[in-house]
């Protein structure tokens, strides 16, 4: 479980932010420590000409894997987006079939009735940090292997390699949200395992290099984003439990 601060924000100004350079992820470390390694010596044996490219891949490297901090809300019917990216697909489909049969875990699987769904597609210039939607008890963690289609397509929800989580809470909420690797990313990388407690906006995993995400809402629970909008993971409200607004919006 991520490690909790003492920083508590509210919308009647309590707190104090300031912007920071954001840290690079553990994961991502190595691998900018092996493109330092790489342009180093391209100063150092070829010069400028080399050198100058290579910490340019560097710096891109870092920045792939930046972790800012994000404030998440805290309200019992919010259900935060786990990605940044855009939003390109909204529609009600059936759970992945993977979590509708009895895993013999003890924990009932998913009920079959389709759900709405909303698709995040995030470029490589987006933070691939993906979050908890609600806070609760990671029932399922299913890893399925499979193709390396373009990710922004609709068959990439059953043809990808993915990774289903289902987490729930002590009331019985189920949220169920899917990793997809993409035509560039191939690696899916989970921070969380069965059985684990997470609190909703908390760090679960992440997606080397472009890809997408897939949340189901719970039943009677319909999305207050928009397509083609830009949503950040952790802090924007994709729904509000057992609501069902009917929102519209202009691109400008």
């Amino acid at each position: 479980m991520d490690p909790m601060t003492d920083d508590i924000f509210n919308n009647q100004g309590r707190g104090e932010a300031s912007w920071s350079w954001p840290s690079v992820h553990p994961e991502g470390r190595k691998f900018g420590a092996i493109a330092g390694a790489v342009a180093l010596a391209g100063w150092l044996v070829f010069g400028p000409w080399v050198g100058w490219p290579l910490t340019v891949l560097t710096y891109c490297v870092c920045a792939f894997f930046r972790d800012p901090v994000r404030v998440t809300p805290r309200d019992d019917r919010a259900i935060v987006a786990p990605a940044d990216g855009l939003v390109t697909l909204i529609r009600k489909v059936a759970p992945p079939r993977e979590l509708l049969v009895d895993d013999g875990s003890g924990h009932a699987p998913m009920n079959p009735e389709p759900l709405t769904r909303v698709s995040i597609f995030m470029s490589v210039f987006d933070v691939h940090i993906n979050r908890a939607p609600i806070g609760g008890s990671v029932r399922r963690v299913v890893y399925i292997p499979g193709k390396f289609v373009n990710a922004d397509l609709d068959k990439a929800s059953e043809e990808n390699e993915r990774q289903h989580i289902l987490i729930e809470r002590g009331d019985g909420l189920r949220v169920c949200f899917t990793q997809i690797a993409g035509l560039v990313a191939r690696r899916i990388v989970p921070f969380v395992k069965p059985g684990d407690i997470v609190a909703g906006g908390q760090r679960i995993g992440l997606i080397r290099f472009g890809s997408r995400v897939d949340v189901y809402l719970p039943a009677g629970t319909e999305p207050r984003v928009l397509m083609g909008q830009r949503i950040i993971a952790g802090e924007t409200v994709l729904g509000m439990v057992g609501d069902a607004p009917v929102i519209e919006g202009i691109a400008q």
